[in-house]
């Protein structure tokens, strides 16, 4: 295995990662995701008991987005060191692809590294009001960001950074995905998620819960900001 192989691999492992953490967010809004621990856990010479190592459900959101967060570093900066690695002068590559993607991968795991659960970018002289940019797949404009929070809107969100991965190692490390690979099976929860908005069908509201807006064949229902949930079936849909 050559090193361009082992930086896919790498790559590869890093996006799962980052895939099952995004699962586990889902699985924590739907509430579906266990949050069961050993009743009593050893390990070495420490022991814990689920009364100190439990998590509870009201702080499980929290720890849910902040665990993407982590994949999301281990992400880019798997993908920074494959850049680094396997191609010479990555800083200044004639290949401007090249280029863009080191410095959006760099600057965002610099702004993790520097504070895992509050990042800030660190913007570096050279790299100040300039447009950093792989076209349909992610984008950074540094003007005025420095020493700011990372926001989603900075880089484009999760999914920006899952077809940043792949645009790395399909296009400039040329692995593509295997058209022929085993597909995951079908969700068993069909959930729809758009943004942080995640809604699923059900034959019957839970308890608590309350209809509040109801859309007929054709007809849509407003959830604001330009987007619109449209029937586009025979049942209503609540």
């Amino acid at each position: 295995m050559d090193a361009r192989d082992d930086y896919v691999n790498r790559i590869k492992l890093a996006e799962n990662q980052f895939r099952l953490a995004c699962t586990v967010h889902l699985a924590v809004c739907n509430e579906l995701q266990t949050l069961d621990v050993p009743v009593e856990w050893n390990f070495g010479r420490h022991r814990v008991s689920y009364r100190e190592f439990g998590l509870r459900s009201d702080q499980a959101p929290l720890a849910a987005s902040l665990l993407e967060d982590t994949a999301m570093f281990a992400l880019v900066s798997t993908i920074r060191d494959a850049l680094v690695n396997v191609f010479p002068n990555t800083k200044s590559n004639e290949n401007t692809k090249i280029v863009s993607a080191y410095q959006i991968s760099r600057m965002i795991r610099n702004a993790f590294a520097h504070s895992m659960v509050d990042p800030v970018w660190s913007i570096d002289s050279d790299c100040v009001d300039r447009v950093f940019a792989i076209e349909d797949v992610i984008e950074i404009k540094t003007r005025g960001i420095h020493g700011k929070r990372v926001k989603w809107t900075d880089y484009g969100g999760p999914l920006a950074i899952f077809h940043f991965g792949r645009f790395v190692r399909e296009v400039l490390l040329e692995s593509p995905v295997d058209p022929n690979r085993k597909e995951p099976d079908f969700p068993s929860i069909a959930s729809y998620q758009l943004g942080r908005m995640v809604w699923r069908k059900v034959d019957e509201l839970p308890n608590g819960l309350v209809e509040v807006a109801r859309a007929g064949p054709g007809e849509s229902i407003d959830l604001g900001n330009g987007y619109r949930l449209v029937n586009l079936g025979k049942e209503n849909t609540k």
